[in-house]
C-alpha cells in the first residue's frame, strides 16, 4: 500500500529560517545558540543592530558575554538558565526568562544596553545543558526607570502623569464593560538609609535594578511605570482566582537575591500595597490614596511585605480627621490658643513641692481642650513638632519671669534642640537669669540619632544655666551608657512601670534597679504616674528623689506651692 502524503494545513506549515529571522529581526532581536561544552555562541544576522557593533567581538563566547553584564543589575542568562522551570510534558527542556544591562567594552563609547533575554535549554539524560536557544531583544538605552532616551517607544516613561493616564483608561474600560482590574504600588524599603550608607548613584542602581526585576516579570498585558522617587505603579488587568494574593510573587522575584551594584551586593526589600478597581477605587486620585496607605500598612508589618485593601482597612477617615488636626494646631499656633496647664512634682522624702511641669495645651476651634498625648503624634506625623516646642519654651519662660519662686520643667524633642529659634530663645533666658530654675526634658521614647552632637548641646544647656532631664526612661532607645555620656541630670522613670508596681514583681525590681543605679552615677529620679501612699513609701526608700502623679497632683491651670500631706 502506497504510503499517504501527510495532509497539508497552513496551520501546520513550518516557517522557514529566513522568515524566523525576519520576524525575530522586526520585534529588534536576535537569535542565538549557546553551547556550554565548548562555550560558544552562534548569532543570527540581526545580532550587530541589536547589540551595536561595539560589542560584537566580545558576544563570541558565554564567559565574554557574560562579562558585559553590568554588575546587579539582573540575573545573567547563566544564572537564569540554572533556576529555570521545567514546562509540563517536555522532559529535557527548561524555559527561562531574564532582563539585564549590557554595558559598553572599555574601548567603547559607555552606553548602558538594556536587553530581554529569553529562550530554551535542552538537557541531556544526566540533567546537563547540552545547549541554549533564544532571543536576545532591545528594550532601551540608557537608564530604565527615567526618560533617559527612549529607543522605539518603548521606554517606559518616568511620569506619574503616565500612570495616572493608565489607571484612568483602565477605569473607563472597566466602567464599559464591566470588568475589574489589580493595582500595585510597590516601593523599595529605606531607600533613604540606603542612600546614606552607599551614596545616592548606587541609590539610582537600585532603583533601575527593581525597575528591570519588576518588568521582566508582568504577563502580558501588565503594565509598569514610576510612580515617584523608589515607587512603581503595576497596572494588573486581568486577575486569576487569587486575586492580588498571587502577586506576592513579584515581591519574591526582587526580594529572594540581593542585587549586585557598582559597590558590590546590596541587601534590600521591596514592599507593596495592592486593590481592585474600580470596586475599592472609583478615580485615579482614589487608588492612589489606597494604595498608599497599604504600603505604608505593609511596611508597618514588616518589611517586604504586601497588603490587599479592603473597606475594613479604610484609612481615608483617618487621614482626614488628622489633616483636620493639624489644621487646627496650627491655627491654634496662630490664634494663640496654646497655654500650658502645671503639674507639681514633690520631694519624695518631704513632700514638698520643688518644681512643676510645664504641659502643652490646645483649645481646638470648637472649644474642646487637647493634652500631649492628642496633640503630639499629629504634630510629629506633620512635622509641627518643632513649632510647638518653641511656644512651649516661650509660655513657659513667661511663667518663670512673672513669679520668681517657680521652677518649671519643659519638654522638647531631640530634634528641637538643635533648632536655631529654640536656641536663641533660650540664650535671650539665660541673660535674664531664668535658666537657671528650668530644666529641658528630651524625650527618651524619641530616637537620639546622633549621641556626640546630643553630648554637646547637653553641655551648652548647662552653659546657660539649665539642667536637663531624659523622660520616659524605659520605654525607648537609651541605655544609662549613653546617660552617662549624655550627662543627664534627672531621670524621669515612665509611668507604666510605676502604676505597675503593686501587680508586677518584676516592674517593681525594674524600677528599683532604675533608682539604685542612678542614684550611684549622681543622676536624680522622677516616678512619674505616682498613684498611691504605697508606691511612694516604696520609692522613697528606694531613694527616688520626686514624685508626679495624681497622688501629688494633677495638672492645673496654676502652679501650686508648699506641701503635698501623706494621703492626699
Amino acid at each position: 500500500m502506497p504510503e499517504r502524503p501527510a495532509p497539508q494545513h497552513p496551520l501546520t506549515d513550518l516557517l522557514k529560517p529566513d522568515e524566523v529571522a525576519g520576524i525575530v529581526g522586526g520585534l529588534s532581536g536576535a537569535a542565538y545558540r549557546w553551547t556550554p561544552h565548548d562555550d560558544v555562541i552562534v548569532w543570527s544576522e540581526a545580532v550587530a543592530a541589536v547589540l551595536g557593533p561595539e560589542r560584537l567581538p566580545h558576544a563570541g563566547s558565554g564567559q565574554a558575554y557574560q562579562a558585559l553584564i553590568a554588575a546587579g543589575s539582573g540575573l545573567s542568562r547563566a544564572e537564569a538558565v540554572v533556576t529555570a522551570q521545567t514546562p509540563g510534558g517536555l522532559a529535557g527542556l527548561k524555559l527561562f526568562e531574564t532582563s539585564y544591562c549590557l554595558a559598553a567594552p572599555p574601548e567603547a563609547r559607555p552606553a548602558r544596553l538594556w536587553v530581554e533575554d529569553r529562550g530554551v535549554c535542552h538537557l541531556g539524560e544526566d540533567g546537563r545543558i547540552i545547549a541554549v536557544e533564544g532571543v536576545v531583544r532591545r528594550l532601551s538605552i540608557g537608564r530604565p526607570a527615567r526618560p533617559a532616551g527612549s529607543l522605539g517607544g518603548i521606554e517606559p516613561q518616568s511620569e506619574r502623569q503616565r500612570l495616572s493616564q493608565m489607571v484612568d483608561d483602565r477605569l473607563s474600560q472597566a466602567y464599559r464593560d464591566g470588568s475589574e482590574f489589580g493595582f500595585l504600588l510597590i516601593g523599595i524599603d529605606h531607600l533613604g538609609r540606603l542612600n546614606d550608607l552607599y551614596g545616592f548613584h548606587i541609590g539610582d542602581e537600585l532603583v533601575d535594578i527593581v525597575w528591570m526585576r519588576l518588568r521582566a516579570q508582568l504577563a502580558e498585558g501588565q503594565e509598569i511605570a514610576r510612580f515617584s522617587g523608589a515607587k512603581f505603579g503595576i497596572v494588573l488587568p486581568r486577575l486569576g482566582p487569587e486575586g492580588l494574593g498571587a502577586t506576592q510573587r513579584l515581591l519574591a522575584g526582587v526580594n529572594a537575591t540581593p542585587p549586585r551594584t557598582s559597590a558590590g551586593g546590596v541587601a534590600i526589600t521591596v514592599s507593596a500595597g495592592g486593590l481592585v478597581a474600580p470596586r475599592h477605587g472609583r478615580s485615579v486620585a482614589e487608588v492612589f490614596s489606597h494604595a498608599q496607605d497599604m504600603l505604608a500598612a505593609a511596611r508597618a508589618s514588616g518589611s517586604g511585605g504586601l497588603a490587599i485593601y479592603s473597606p475594613g482597612n479604610d484609612r481615608a477617615a483617618e487621614r482626614r480627621a488628622n489633616l483636620r488636626f493639624a489644621d487646627d494646631i496650627i491655627s491654634a499656633l496662630s490664634e494663640n490658643r496654646v497655654t500650658l496647664a502645671f503639674q507639681p512634682i514633690a520631694r519624695a522624702d518631704s513632700r514638698e513641692i520643688a518644681l512643676h511641669e510645664a504641659l502643652v495645651r490646645i483649645q481646638g476651634r470648637t472649644g474642646r481642650v487637647y493634652d500631649g498625648s492628642s496633640i503630639i503624634p499629629i504634630a510629629d506625623r506633620f512635622g509641627l513638632t518643632r513649632l510647638l516646642d518653641r511656644r512651649s519654651l516661650a509660655l513657659a519662660l513667661a511663667a518663670l519671669r512673672a513669679d520668681p519662686g517657680l521652677c518649671l520643667s519643659v519638654n522638647v524633642a531631640p530634634g528641637s534642640v538643635h533648632d536655631d529659634v529654640w536656641q536663641r530663645q533660650l540664650e535671650a533666658a539665660s541673660a535674664e537669669g531664668l535658666c537657671e530654675r528650668l530644666i529641658v526634658e528630651l524625650t527618651e521614647s524619641a530616637s537620639i540619632s546622633d549621641l556626640d552632637a546630643m553630648r554637646g548641646r547637653v553641655a551648652w544647656l548647662h552653659g546657660l544655666g539649665c539642667r536637663v532631664a531624659m523622660d520616659d526612661f524605659g520605654v525607648g532607645y537609651t541605655s544609662f551608657r549613653s546617660l552617662r555620656r549624655l550627662g543627664i541630670d534627672v531621670l524621669k522613670i515612665d509611668g507604666s512601670f510605676i502604676c505597675a508596681m503593686a501587680q508586677s514583681e518584676d516592674d517593681r525590681h525594674f524600677v528599683r534597679t532604675i533608682v539604685e543605679l542612678a542614684s550611684k552615677l549622681g543622676i536624680e529620679t522622677v516616678a512619674e504616674w505616682v498613684l498611691d501612699e504605697e508606691a511612694a513609701r516604696d520609692l522613697a526608700a528606694w531613694g527616688c528623689t520626686y514624685l508626679q502623679g495624681e497622688l501629688t497632683g494633677l495638672a492645673a491651670e496654676r502652679p501650686l506651692s508648699g506641701r503635698v500631706p501623706e494621703g492626699a
